[in-house]
């Protein structure tokens, strides 16, 4: 009896060890990054990724801009800063990369948006989205999604297999804009990857609150990073210090809470699990009256001439309005006289919008779109149904931020976030 409660007791040991070992185990990440484009927010979080950098273990850094000149180049001087301020960093940690480790998987992906198919060609981003994807792990890959999906669509396009072999967090709402053609192919034939389509919840950690007890994106610069540190001095060339950071959720959300779990608590939100994702289909001379949930997707379609060759060229576009700017939307020929365009609204509006092309039948339509605050909003009979691992933002009117869905999720820990990484800021005095 004696010896059977010795080896129970050893047995348990081992096995305690073993799950010690396992929760002590850095999270595998790769990063898809629009770096270096229209906005700088993605710079801030590289920073604040490098300066954990000691936490990941970072499988790869992507550059995936759908839109603007972003590139590896950008991730690559980055990396530099990170290399000047490194010998302080271990100070203090000795689990940080080298800078030669994470040039060596920095890697360019697709320039530019995917066509209407939603994948396109192999990039060197895809494909080492792929071999990362396929390493012997008892771990997933997490995919931290910071721009487009195109190299995601044409990882899985591709390599189908390795669907459950990665988690993914997708920062969407305005990189959906730009990434509408890879999102519709991803949902559309693999509804069943784990995935937290993030399109509004991410908003509020960098939002406006007039809330005194929470520290002022606008005055954390001034506070904490002025003065530390090549990377601190960089920071300041990104909207002026000012705490943005839309990205950095992704990271949060693996740093504090049950990642397992997104329906719990963590730093980087919580979510909850759709089962569908909102698509309406227009007739684009007809347009439409109804209420449209943003960041749904919207398909445009038309009947036209029956072209003799696929154009290489889109034979229309729609426009729309940003602020003052006029922004074009390619449209897609798809044989047989059938026309198609696919655009996501990133946020409640009345949306006008123009289509031009020589084309007669699809020239001079116009009309206005009614774009209400609720995703994914009421069920429309053309919504793309999703599995049981697809996860978006909280729904509950209670747990919004302002105008931001789900957004009381991450601001309630703002603070801990940031005194958090405060603490390393000093570091590098």
């Amino acid at each position: 009896m004696k010896k059977a409660i010795y080896f129970l007791i050893i047995i348990l040991g081992i096995t305690s060890l073993k799950a010690q070992k396992s929760s002590d185990l850095k999270p595998r990440i790769l990063i898809s990054t629009d770096i270096g484009g229209t906005d700088p927010d993605d710079n801030q979080s590289m920073i604040h990724l490098l300066m954990y950098a000691d936490k990941f273990n970072i499988e790869g850094l992507v550059s995936s801009p759908s839109f603007g000149n972003g590139s590896k180049d950008e991730i690559l001087k980055m990396i530099g800063l990170y290399e000047k301020d490194l010998p302080k960093l271990k100070k203090h940690s000795s689990g940080f990369p080298t800078p030669k480790y994470l040039r060596s998987v920095s890697k360019q992906g697709l320039r530019g948006n995917a066509p209407y198919e939603g994948y396109s060609k192999p990039t060197e981003g895809s494909e080492w989205i792929i071999k990362s994807a396929r390493k012997k792990s008892t771990q997933p890959l997490w995919v931290l999604v910071w721009g487009g999906l195109e190299d995601v669509a044409q990882a899985l396009h591709d390599a189908p297999d390795i669907q459950n072999k990665i988690k993914i967090y997708w920062i969407g709402g305005p990189n959906k804009k730009w990434s509408a053609n890879s999102y519709s192919y991803i949902t559309k034939n693999f509804p069943d990857l784990w995935f937290i389509e993030a399109n509004s919840t991410y908003y509020a950690f960098f939002s406006k609150n007039d809330d005194p007890n929470i520290l002022k994106s606008t005055e954390y610069y001034d506070q904490y990073i002025k003065g530390y540190g090549a990377m601190g001095k960089d920071f300041k060339n990104y909207y002026k210090g000012e705490i943005k950071m839309g990205d950095s959720p992704t990271l949060f959300y693996l740093m504090h809470g049950n990642p397992n779990d997104p329906t719990g608590e963590s730093w980087g939100g919580s979510f909850e699990k759709i089962n569908r994702s909102a698509q309406v289909i227009i007739d684009g001379a007809k347009g439409s009256s109804e209420d449209i949930a943003f960041c749904s997707l919207i398909e445009f379609r038309f009947k036209g001439p029956v072209l003799n060759e696929n154009p290489v060229a889109a034979p229309f576009h729609m426009e729309t309005m940003h602020k003052k700017d006029v922004q074009k939307w390619a449209g897609s020929y798809l044989g047989d006289g059938n026309y198609s365009l696919k655009y996501v609204p990133k946020g409640a509006e009345v949306l006008s919008y123009k289509f031009v092309s020589e084309i007669p039948e699809l020239n001079g339509h116009e009309g206005k779109l009614n774009i209400v605050n609720l995703w994914p909003g009421k069920e429309n009979p053309t919504d793309i149904p999703l599995g049981n691992t697809w996860f978006s933002d909280q729904s509950d009117p209670k747990l919004y931020e302002g105008k931001f869905q789900g957004g009381k999720t991450i601001s309630k820990w703002k603070n801990d976030i940031l005194l958090d990484w405060a603490k390393r800021w000093e570091w590098l005095k």
